[in-house]
């Protein structure tokens, strides 16, 4: 522990029983000055001496070479929106009314001020929230500092640190690799951190040193005991220190104070005074100097315990105790340890509970109320207010409810949900009978707890509350429980709030455009079961089709989308549908627009289209806090990219969704984030984790799912035939098949079984019913007629054909497939050919099928296929370089340009000036290699790109001196769709 400089005690600042821990941290430090980020968590009880070491730290060694930004979190902001950040950049001037001047915040980083001021000025409207775009601001603030040096952000007292500062502080470390940077984490072991998850999040994804400071030892306390009393001390008075307060340094100093103000000798008579005081030191303490102190020095300890760190001035105000004598109180209560020596607040939450205890339940609430009406006239924002009226037991006046509301919908608006759910379940219990704020706090809780979320808006949906409000509670609660076991009850909601809309008299363009949100919501629930999906069908075919002028139509035009593609009749009549649907500018809350466009555009062989209304979905995700919608977008995104034969950008996204989920409350209501991932891991040569990951979705009763349950029964198929169980396989395949003939699904295109089914059915000699697979699908396939489709019919009906005449059907295959986008699917077809024409003697031609096929392969990910291939060319007498599976393999033509140019030293400006791209596309380049490559900086990139033979020589007058420059981390999105293999 650090023991402060001459006290009345006689303390001195050295370090006693925390050399490792110090040592370590000295460590941490002097890797993060060589460019090696890092993390420490400290962790123990209450006046273990976690301040005391980090004060040791920051005033000597590496620590001092280093810009330092030390904040401490206080329990009357706990949970607050950015707390944390604010008080870390808060000494910097950066959280004040006039931090947007500062030149820290250029560029990027001017995103992060709607985090660091808290007040109106500062808040983007609600349609601009975006949480992603601060957490991107506040990453750029922090590596402006580091562009002048190593950073140390030290965060004390993390257990009452809000979510969403630790959100950032886990967004920067992952992407901190190469940054001089180090963060240091203290909280109280024996409190419950306020944002649990996200601490136990940092400590598990980060690798952090976990430091634990336990109590001093008998030794230790000795050499103390030597620094408080000039005689020697008997080691029974030691002992009985130790024992009394099991070497927790705060109390064995303070003990030591009183033993020594009391005149008490270290000796053995001392010893037998040692157990008598030490009982009284923590709670009599505190009570004894204010009891011998004038009542003012109690009214300002109290001000300070409920205000936090403060100002003289607020204080003055809350007490009406005038400003000289609350700085002689403040003298008074610095000098007992009760007021931090660095700060205007108590040092230590201990010492708070005990200022409060002192006050009584009843006062210390009426302490509060009187310093949010302070705060509230001091113009301080309505979350700092509220978060005062949160500890008070009884809201019992009007204003303080207000407060609450307002301040909610800030913390909405500024991108923090979970500070407004907060406020509103504190709202809620005051007015447990409220729709308004029931409704609200559901719409704050959609996007991460769905079964709190439901549970909310059952208890909205009373015959009491006015037929709009039961139309907008039916729709999100629709959208909540799609692929939940309440999915059937949204429907017959929705079917009852949709008669009773039209038998409304007169409508108004308002009522028009809510039955229109409705319907588009029912055939949105409809379609999601086998059951539905039929009168989901045959109602919008009753429908008239909107013009798309407004978001709801927009909605409903993209649900009339799906509907149409899935019956596999009219390309163009889905594709036109679809434009139309994204048409309209923007994203309305759930995004449904941009999926079922997408969904039904991919289908349509229109993959560029569909990953755009992606994109635009994926950017609303981020801005908006919209977890779920962001995870769906990845997904849908993943199985786009899969099906072009994009194969590392569809792994890529997938698990960036799957580890969403599992962060989140999202897992057991999802399903195809995990579909999407193992249906590439089985492409990708992986089918045991593919098996594992899907093994995880039985007992969520997906049979009834109408279009989940295809997808889900595909992915396995293919797992299984990976493994060698072609009969478990071939089962599934059909049941997969029955499926589809259940929902009435006869589009080619989605989930072609009977393509898979045809090939396993040909390898196992049973070519007639190969045959009669095949023959399902072609009909199916020209009925549709998009080339992907056409194509695996005619792979079908290839290798149903026994002998010389499946070569023209795989011919055409091949010829057909390659004028579509599908290049996984052109590559099997280019195999499957070359076997045959192997089969038939004519190894030349097989020898250019199969390096096609084996190059194709290689270029989209899929080793197995390219492996296949390449034995099957050494077969027919060809020659190729084994594929070894290198990572570099997964790299894009431009991705390999790129990354050889920086392993030979080339900056991103000359690398972007020679590419004639941006200096922005080059980063977000480098970190998907590095991603794809499993390195975390470019001085890793030579020997790997050296290994694969790939030269990284460059012009000498390419090269320029480096300029220290943070990198931004990639996003969630994952690659670039320009520059999948073709």
């Amino acid at each position: 522990m650090v023991l402060d400089r001459t006290d009345a005690s006689g303390l001195s600042s050295a370090v006693v029983g925390r050399a490792d821990e110090l040592m370590t941290l000295n460590a941490y430090a002097e890797a993060a000055c060589d460019g090696r980020s890092g993390l420490v968590i400290l962790s123990g009880p209450a006046g273990i001496g976690k301040t005391s070491l980090l004060r040791a730290f920051l005033d000597g060694g590496p620590g001092r070479s280093m810009t330092v930004l030390h904040g401490t979190c206080a329990e009357t902001a706990a949970g607050a929106g950015y707390g944390g950040v604010r008080a870390l950049f808060g000494p910097l001037g950066l959280c004040a009314e006039d931090a947007g001047d500062s030149p820290l915040l250029r560029g990027t980083a001017r995103r992060a001020l709607p985090a660091l001021t808290a007040g109106p000025a500062a808040e983007p409207p609600p349609d601009a929230a975006s949480v992603y775009a601060v957490l991107h601001g506040l990453y750029w603030l922090a590596a402006n500092l580091m562009t002048d040096g190593p950073l140390a952000l030290v965060l004390d007292d993390a257990h009452w640190c809000d979510e969403r500062s630790l959100r950032w502080l886990d967004f920067l470390l992952r992407r901190a690799d190469g940054l001089p940077l180090l963060v240091v984490l203290a909280h109280r072991a024996e409190t419950r951190p306020v944002a649990l998850a996200a601490l136990e999040d940092i400590t598990a994804q980060c690798r952090p040193a976990l430091l634990h400071l336990t109590p001093l030892t008998p030794a230790d306390v000795g050499q103390i005991v030597r620094e408080v009393f000039p005689a020697p001390a008997h080691a029974s008075f030691t002992a009985r220190a130790t024992a009394v307060t099991g070497g927790n340094p705060r109390l064995l100093t303070r003990l030591l104070h009183a033993l020594r103000a009391e005149g008490v000798p270290p000796d053995e008579r001392g010893a037998h005074r040692v157990a008598d005081v030490g009982g009284q030191v923590i709670a009599g303490s505190l009570r004894g100097l204010l009891a011998r102190q004038p009542g003012w020095v109690g009214d300002v300890a109290g001000a300070i315990a409920v205000l936090g760190e403060t100002s003289p001035e607020r204080i003055a105000a809350l007490t009406a105790v005038p400003a000289q004598r609350v700085a002689e109180a403040v003298t008074v209560l610095r000098r007992a340890d009760v007021v931090a020596p660095d700060r205007l607040d108590l040092a230590h939450d201990a010492v708070r509970a005990a200022v409060l205890g002192s006050l009584g339940d009843r006062a210390a609430a009426d302490l509060r109320v009187r310093a949010a009406l302070l705060l509230s006239d001091l113009g301080r924002p309505a979350e700092e207010v509220a978060d005062q009226l949160l500890l008070v037991p009884d809201l019992g006046q009007p204003w303080m409810t207000a407060v609450l509301r307002d301040a909610a919908a800030r913390a909405q608006a500024r991108g923090a949900p979970d500070a407004a759910v907060r406020y509103l379940r504190r709202l809620l219990r005051s007015e447990p009978d409220s729709l308004p704020v029931r409704i609200q706090l559901a719409r704050s809780l959609a996007e991460t707890d769905p079964v709190e979320t439901l549970a909310l808006l059952r208890q909205a949906l009373v015959p009491s509350a006015g037929l709009r409000t039961r139309a907008v509670v039916a729709v999100q609660y629709a959208m909540v429980c799609l692929t939940g076991p309440e999915a059937p009850s949204a429907v017959r909601i929705l079917t009852a709030i949709v008669d009773e809309l039209a038998a409304k008299e007169e409508p108004g363009t308002g009522d028009r455009e809510l039955r229109t949100l409705v319907e588009s919501a029912l055939l949105i629930a409809g379609s999601a079961r086998k059951e539905t999906i039929a009168a989901a069908r045959d109602r919008a075919a009753q429908l008239p089709v909107p013009p798309g002028d407004t978001p709801a139509q927009c909605q409903l035009l993209a649900m009339m989308t799906v509907l149409t593609a899935i019956e596999g009749h009219s390309v163009q009549r889905t594709v036109d549908l679809a434009r139309r649907a994204l048409r309209f500018p923007g994203v309305a809350p759930g995004g449904w627009s941009q999926l079922g466009s997408a969904f039904a555009l991919n289908l349509a062989d229109e993959p560029e289209e569909a990953l755009a209304a992606l994109d635009r979905l994926l950017r609303y995700g981020r801005e908006n806090a919209a977890d779920r919608t962001h995870v769906l977008a990845l997904s849908h995104r993943a199985l786009v990219l899969h099906g072009l034969g994009a194969l590392p950008d569809a792994l890529s996204a997938a698990r960036s969704a799957v580890d969403a989920i599992d962060q989140g409350k999202w897992r057991g209501y999802q399903v195809v984030p995990q579909i999407a991932l193992a249906t590439v891991l089985t492409d990708r040569g992986e089918p045991e984790r593919a098996e594992r990951l899907l093994g995880d979705l039985e007992g969520r009763n997906l049979d009834g799912f109408a279009i989940d349950y295809p997808w889900y029964l595909m992915a396995r198929a293919r797992a299984r035939r990976a493994l060698g169980d072609s009969a478990t396989a071939l089962g599934l395949l059909r049941d997969c098949g029955r499926s589809l003939d259940d929902a009435g699904i006869t589009n080619a295109a989605f989930v072609p079984w009977w393509a898979e089914a045809a090939c396993l059915l040909a390898e196992l000699n049973r070519h007639d019913e190969a045959r009669e697979c095949a023959a399902h699908g072609t009909a199916l396939a020209r009925r549709w007629g998009t080339p992907r489709a056409l194509g695996l019919a005619a792979v079908a009906r290839g290798v149903s054909t026994i002998g010389r005449a499946g070569l023209g059907p795989l011919t055409e295959a091949a010829e057909t497939l390659a004028d579509s986008p599908a290049r996984g699917e052109q590559a099997r077809a280019e195999y499957l050919l070359g076997r045959a024409l192997l089969a038939a003697g004519e190894q030349l031609g097989a020898r250019v099928r199969l390096r096609t096929a084996a190059g194709l392969a290689q270029r989209c990910g899929a080793l197995p296929l390219g492996r296949a291939a390449r034995r099957a060319l050494l077969t027919a007498g060809g020659r190729m370089r084994e594929i070894t599976g290198s990572p570099v393999d997964l790299l894009t033509g431009r991705e390999r340009k790129i990354a050889a140019l920086a392993a030979a030293g080339v900056s991103n400006r000359t690398v972007a000036e020679s590419l004639f791209i941006t200096v922005r596309t080059v980063e977000m380049h480098l970190t998907g290699v590095y991603r794809k490559l499993g390195v975390s900086q470019r001085t890793d990139l030579a020997a790997i790109l050296h290994a694969a033979g790939i030269r990284t020589e460059h012009p000498a007058e390419a090269a320029e001196p480096r300029v220290a420059r943070a990198t931004p981390g990639r996003t969630e999105q994952d690659g670039v769709h320009g520059e999948r293999a073709r």
